[in-house]
């Protein structure tokens, strides 16, 4: 029997499952606005950006399965599933974000743009900022998933110190990172904090003014995850008049940000419009992870990437 797989990420997309999976019928729909009228399917292929009107007609045809192309389930309407399947593609966008990451953790370092050449009345062998070292410094994880794990793992050869705090009681997945007990402890000890934490209710302004009193003169703040989990008013406040030196953000709260937003042009932060995923593989990745799982449903087996719901991942 045919599996009805209705997604939403574009035809080439639909004509590539249906190459690739045996069994499988894949019709594109529309990216806005409802579905057809009488459509079903099993399975549903989507961004997690949907609105109620496109996707609880689908959840009152039968549907079984949701699938994001992504890992953040923030943006979609979770409250209206009732038995369905929930998964995402966990784990498809770490390296390239773990790329990103090191980029801002190094040109923190070393001063990057602002120690470019501009003219020839440049002072040789004087930058004009400080240039510190990723050798011996405490680089801090606020999450412990696979961007978290990938980003640990280019820091070893930098002779970094790897230190995490998770919501679990998990063990580390590898001893060269140290977990610590309370996030008070990871802010503390970190000169840079990287921000790999999901966007849930319990993260939501996570790191608020005490948060960041906490942290050490001179830190610099690394948010690739989402902008909801800090509190941008305490973090222009501990920019201008607080302990951190810097903040590299591929996020904001909302996003796109208005124009005239001081993110745009504050001087200790580099803002970037959410691309850290982005690589030549990515979305390859992403679709593997689905592909990967949809073999899995025809055979009864297992899903992966599994989300928790109640957790928000």
């Amino acid at each position: 029997m045919s599996t009805t797989v209705l997604v939403r990420t574009g035809k080439q997309m639909a004509q590539r499952i249906e190459a690739e999976v045996p069994g499988v019928t894949a019709v594109p729909l529309p990216f806005a606005g409802p579905p057809p009228a009488g459509l079903q399917g099993e399975v549903l292929l989507t961004y997690p950006g949907a609105q109620v009107g496109q996707i609880q007609p689908l959840l009152d045809s039968g549907l079984k399965w949701v699938h994001f192309l992504g890992v953040g389930i923030d943006g979609f309407p979770c409250e209206i599933l009732t038995e369905q399947t929930l998964t995402c593609s966990r784990g498809a966008n770490a390296v390239p974000i773990a790329e990103f990451v090191m980029a801002s953790l190094l040109a923190f370092c070393k001063g990057f743009p602002d120690v470019w050449q501009q003219d020839a009345g440049t002072t040789w062998f004087a930058p004009r900022v400080p240039l510190t070292s990723l050798q011996g410094a405490v680089v801090g994880l606020l999450g412990l998933g696979s961007i978290a794990r990938h980003v640990a793992e280019r820091l070893f050869p930098f002779a970094a110190q790897v230190k995490a705090v998770r919501r679990t009681s998990t063990p580390s997945p590898d001893p060269r990172i140290e977990l610590l007990p309370s996030l008070e402890e990871l802010l503390v000890q970190a000169d840079h904090l990287v921000v790999a934490a999901p966007a849930t209710p319990a993260t939501y302004h996570l790191l608020d003014a005490g948060a960041f009193a906490k942290m050490k003169t001179g830190s610099h703040l690394v948010n690739i995850s989402r902008g909801s989990i800090l509190d941008q008013d305490a973090l222009r406040d501990a920019l201008d008049n607080g302990p951190l030196a810097g903040a590299s953000l591929d996020v904001s709260d909302p996003e796109p940000l208005p124009a005239n937003h001081w993110l745009y042009t504050h001087p200790k932060v580099r803002f970037t419009p959410h691309i850290s995923w982005n690589s030549p593989y990515t979305l390859d990745a992403m679709l593997d992870a689905f592909l990967a799982n949809l073999k899995r449903y025809q055979k009864g087996e297992p899903l992966e990437g599994l989300v928790d719901i109640a957790a928000g991942y």
